[in-house]
């Protein structure tokens, strides 16, 4: 089970901040983000080295996508494609309007149960996709949302309920102001179900953290830290477009 948080604030100077946790079993390789596809010099993403795909990337035009496990559909399946390809499959529309409608329009019985969150600084998706049929999207509302493993902010996830008053609580101004925000992605504190940031069980557990910043106007930050949230430091991802 993964976490993202979006805050949406359509007049703020920063109208879409996002923060993730990705967990993961371990032993799964995996590279940092950089422009790692060469069909898709305008992306640049982390990248799973297992399935090819990633679990979160950012365009040239500032669309940020993530994808997430449902729960219970943790890993691969026989005969199902690799969720990691649809954020990128995302990545390709120049906002997340047209984004969110493309993923829409797929047949989600080629995939296990995901959802998906597409945003940019005019707002933000989530696409739940069930294994059947074509996705749902809805637009995520201004304000704070977490998506785990269910449905954005459902209390039925125990994450969500104990973190999600938290976030609402100390919003953060934009890249070089979110120490509140960074401080309870890196709480190792509650119940297996309740962490944000998990403990390792076994060979799972949280294995890197994200923060991006949309801008109005300007070049979207993405500060990443490879590693656990409160033991790696967040670094400046290098979103230098090639011309």
């Amino acid at each position: 089970m993964c976490t993202v948080v979006a805050l949406i604030r359509p007049l703020h100077r920063y109208p879409l901040l996002l923060a993730a946790n990705r967990d993961e079993h371990r032993k799964r390789p995996w590279d940092s983000p950089a422009p790692h596809w060469p069909d898709q010099p305008d992306v640049v993403a982390g990248r799973d080295r297992t399935a090819g795909g990633t679990w979160m990337g950012v365009n040239r035009a500032g669309v940020v996508a993530a994808i997430l496990n449902r729960a219970g559909t943790l890993g691969p399946a026989v005969g199902k494609r690799s969720r990691g390809e649809l954020p990128l499959q995302a990545l390709r529309y120049p906002n997340a309007e047209q984004a969110a409608a493309a993923v829409g329009r797929i047949d989600a019985a080629a995939w296990r149960d995901f959802n998906l969150v597409i945003g940019d600084r005019h707002g933000a998706f989530f696409i739940r996709g069930l294994g059947h049929g074509q996705p749902s999207v809805e637009p995520l509302p201004d304000g704070v949302s977490m998506v785990t493993a269910y449905d954005p902010n459902d209390m039925a996830s125990p994450r969500v309920a104990r973190h999600l008053p938290r976030l609402r609580q100390d919003l953060p101004d934009g890249p070089d102001d979110w120490a509140g925000w960074r401080t309870i992605l890196s709480d190792r504190s509650g119940d297996v179900g309740e962490q944000i940031n998990v403990v390792p069980r076994g060979d799972f557990a949280t294995v890197c953290s994200s923060f991006v910043a949309v801008p109005a106007v300007g070049r979207t930050t993405w500060l990443f830290a490879a590693g656990p949230p409160h033991e790696a430091a967040f670094r400046p991802v290098d979103l230098g477009f090639k011309p």
